[in-house]
């Protein structure tokens, strides 16, 4: 049976592919930190794109009954981050991805993106 979380995470996942984000990962880091279960990254090309992908995440998970706990970075879009409480969405521009390498800085963290991506699609 798929959990609360894991249905969330897809339905964010679809959200994603629905506006064309890429790259995406999903992290498992509730070994490693208190801050949440998971981290979901992507990379988007623009501002626009940005503000785009966190409208549709937001749209979609709003209307399964979840609700961001804070946004931050909206209104510049380089780096987007939406705090779901048992997870945490990071969209960026791939400058900003780059930089600020948090797949590295996370690295030892299990990727959970074929399960999302794969398990009852």
């Amino acid at each position: 049976m798929e959990s609360e979380l894991q249905a969330r995470l897809r339905l964010t996942f679809k959200a994603l592919d629905s506006k064309k984000a890429y790259h995406m990962l999903a992290l498992d880091v509730s070994e490693r930190t208190s801050i949440a279960e998971t981290f979901v990254i992507c990379s988007v090309g623009s501002q626009r794109q940005g503000q785009a992908v966190a409208d549709e995440v937001d749209k979609t998970l709003g209307a399964a009954g979840a609700r961001a706990l804070s946004v931050e970075g909206y209104p510049q879009g380089t780096w987007i981050l939406m705090d779901y409480g048992d997870f945490v969405l990071h969209i960026f521009q791939e400058e900003r991805r780059e930089y600020y390498a948090l797949e590295r800085l996370w690295g030892d963290a299990p990727e959970v993106t074929e399960l999302l991506r794969t398990a009852n699609s």
